[in-house]
């Protein structure tokens, strides 16, 4: 075993203890998350059904890159790829206590972070809690993603853009579909 990895194999229980802690403030006061209920733990299990490549379907039939989904994190995000390559995006899906949040690492330099509601459903509207690294430069962000699943193999991402004065700048659909799955 290597020096890098006996490391980790010791670090990992610590870092997984250190995370496992229950709601309230700790003796730093740092704020400790609240335990989701069983419909918001059942949200990020529904998102990690996403996992596998996707292809972007386009209007005339035709297909393009789309995303990768692969939880990762023993089991603790789900972590998006939009059109791998250049111009390639991140976003990451997890549980923030009983929230769900999404934060978009952005190909414009700045990440979103957005909570959605959870009811339970394949439908999940995330809308804008702040954005980190917007820069006076940045005309737009992404403060709005509805995802909807579909069925097993159709995924369609509702995105909202705005401006700095949090009024609405564009919108755009992305339908995909599972690859390999009978479309």
């Amino acid at each position: 075993m290597s020096p890098r990895t006996s490391a980790l194999a010791l670090a990992l229980p610590i870092l997984l203890a250190a995370g496992c802690q229950t709601a309230g403030t700790d003796s730093s006061g740092v704020q400790v998350a609240s335990a989701p209920d069983e419909t918001q733990a059942s949200a990020l299990t529904t998102l990690a059904k996403l996992e596998g490549e996707w292809e972007m379907q386009m209007p005339d039939g035709a297909t393009g890159p789309g995303s990768t989904f692969k939880l990762t994190s023993n089991g603790s995000i789900v972590r998006e790829i939009m059109f791998p390559g250049a111009n390639e995006m991140t976003n990451v899906y997890h549980m923030d206590g009983d929230q769900l949040v999404c934060t978009h690492y952005c190909a414009a330099g700045n990440q979103p972070r957005m909570v959605a509601d959870v009811d339970g459903g394949n439908s999940f509207d995330f809308q804008v809690d702040y954005v980190s690294n917007l820069l006076p430069s940045h005309q737009v962000y992404m403060g709005g993603l509805k995802l909807v699943l579909v069925d097993d193999n159709t995924l369609e991402q509702h995105w909202t853009s705005f401006n700095k004065e949090g009024e609405v700048a564009g919108e755009m659909t992305f339908v995909m579909k599972k690859v390999g799955s009978a479309n």
